[in-house]
């Protein structure tokens, strides 16, 4: 019994030694195995870190071409409108020397040798002035200046920018405060601080500027304002095309708008007239207005004019339009006037124009 006894416990003895080496081997494999996971983890996360810095060096690298390509862009613009300031003031000469050579052929003036010379310096200018013409050809459709709207969106929008005397006009009547007749009525009751900040009327003058931001470098302008007369936008210029190239008077037209107020009613007829003061005429009109005209070129006999009688002050006002000329319409919506979306499709279709009612975040 005692000898079993004894079998027994060796037996229980071994067993633990077995079992203690089993656990000590599943420990050690657990042990290799988790220092190999850390290694490869290690390994990975040093690769992605890698990666990562390859990426912040590319973004880094991608940012300074992009200054570097603004910054050449600016240059370019500003060559542009130095050449065109030269291009002007070479045809100033020219036309002088033609004067002056004209004047002396008249006086009898006979001398060989000084009218050999003038007709060198015509000569040269005229080739002077070939040259920038043709420089300008190759930049037409780069912009004086840009505008980009909220979220930096480009649109296309069918509008015709070309042309060489573009006429742009601007409904500047009280309607142009709002698209809500009760709203408009408040808001004239309201500062003139209050109504020039007006959502309808700001977006207004934001696709003047960027009707001006997209016209060719190499063409002329004009901005007209129009209520129940009309008068042009920039004091001092009446009768006079601008140049796009002049930047710093289309800050100054610019700064102009933003100081009027929308007020009074509508007349079209008194707006098509004052294109006739124009020499020579536009070649590409775009209207920005909001609905059809309150009267014709003298204010209405009552105060009320009903939608029939718009629709018959419009027709009269369409014909004082330059024959040939594209009018491109701007309509804001307006409510109150369901037949001016469509009288101003037809003007546009019919004169070979455009007609765009935007939307609210335009341009």
């Amino acid at each position: 019994m005692a000898r079993r006894k004894r079998e027994f416990n060796t037996f229980n003895l071994s067993f633990l030694d077995i079992m203690s080496c089993g656990f000590g081997a599943v420990v050690l494999v657990f042990l290799i195995m988790n220092h190999a996971i850390e290694n490869e983890q290690l390994e990975l996360n040093e690769d992605l870190l890698s990666e990562v810095n390859l990426i912040e060096e590319d973004i880094a690298e991608g940012r300074a071409g992009m200054v570097r390509l603004r910054n050449t862009l600016s240059d370019i613009d500003l060559q542009i409108v130095e050449a065109d300031g030269r291009a002007t003031r070479v045809m100033e000469q020219l036309e002088e020397y033609q004067a002056l050579l004209a004047e002396l052929l008249g006086e009898g003036f006979t001398d060989p040798d000084e009218i050999d010379r003038l007709r060198a310096e015509l000569a040269a200018l005229e080739t002077e002035v070939a040259e920038l013409r043709a420089a300008n050809e190759e930049s037409t459709g780069i912009n004086a200046r840009t505008f980009i709207g909220e979220g930096n969106r480009q649109y296309l929008t069918g509008l015709n920018l070309g042309g060489k005397h573009i006429a742009i006009m601007l409904d500047t009547s009280s309607s142009m405060l709002s698209d809500q007749l009760v709203q408009i009525i408040r808001l004239r009751n309201m500062g003139e601080a209050v109504q020039r900040e007006a959502a309808k009327w700001v977006r207004s003058l934001n696709t003047v500027e960027w009707l001006t931001a997209q016209l060719p470098i190499a063409a002329r302008y004009q901005v007209i304002l129009f209520d129940t007369q009309a008068r042009v936008a920039l004091p001092g210029t009446e009768g006079k095309w601008l140049e796009v190239a002049n930047e710093a008077q289309l800050v100054q037209l610019t700064d102009a708008l933003r100081e009027l107020t929308p007020k009074g009613g509508t007349s079209l007829e008194n707006a098509f007239l004052a294109l006739a003061q124009l020499t020579p005429r536009p070649d590409n009109i775009f209207l920005i207005t909001d609905g059809l005209p309150t009267q014709g070129a003298a204010p209405a006999s009552s105060g009320r004019v009903s939608g029939s009688e718009r629709q018959k002050l419009f027709r009269q006002a369409v014909e004082k339009l330059p024959e040939r000329t594209p009018v491109n319409v701007i309509l804001a919506p307006m409510e109150g006037d369901p037949m001016a979306a469509s009288e101003f499709w037809k003007l546009a279709s019919r004169t070979r124009g455009a007609f765009l009612s935007p939307s609210e975040d335009w341009p």
